[in-house]
């Protein structure tokens, strides 16, 4: 394997793990980066099959990462609204965060966008401060658990690509 395409793909794969604190599909990044590097190795070493169970993570990832969002948002009992605005205000904390603390103020300004997305919406629906915090909360939490697992099963799908690589 060319060491030069190699390391493009560990760093699209990074670009695509960075991404998911956006609410990017960066699982579907990593599994393009693991396309081009099966193509380019003939599917030698990245077989069909490996890039079909990545596939299969990357579906998961996607499930979950929803499932968890709605999951946190609904058990404190946020609206629909609020799960909307919590996705909005995620992304936007996520751009607005991304030059502070060399990157990580985007990973703090999703989770706290999060929070503030689901709290001002409710607020505003139900009038009710307690309610619109519960709401923030939930929403903050569920998109730290669906982002956390999200970026595990990225984690798992990078693991796979590499060891089928390198065991020959």
């Amino acid at each position: 394997m060319d060491y030069v395409i190699f390391v493009l793909f560990l760093l699209v794969s990074f670009f695509g793990l960075i991404s998911h604190v956006f609410g990017l599909p960066g699982n579907f990044i990593i599994l393009g980066a693991s396309t081009m590097l099966a193509w380019y190795g003939g599917f030698h070493d990245v077989t069909v099959t490996i890039l079909i169970v990545l596939l299969v993570l990357a579906l998961l990832g996607e499930l979950i990462e929803s499932v968890l969002g709605v999951y946190g948002a609904k058990k404190y009992k946020s609206s629909n609204k609020a799960i909307v605005g919590s996705i909005v205000f995620g992304i936007a904390g996520a751009v607005l965060g991304l030059p502070f603390f060399l990157g990580i103020g985007a990973v703090i300004g999703a989770f706290m966008g999060a929070f503030a997305g689901a709290f001002l919406v409710d607020l505003f629906i139900q009038k009710n401060v307690d309610r619109a915090v519960k709401s923030g909360w939930g929403a903050f939490l569920g998109r730290v658990g669906g982002t956390v697992s999200k970026a595990a099963l990225g984690m798992a799908m990078i693991v796979i690509t590499v060891v089928s690589v390198v065991r020959d």
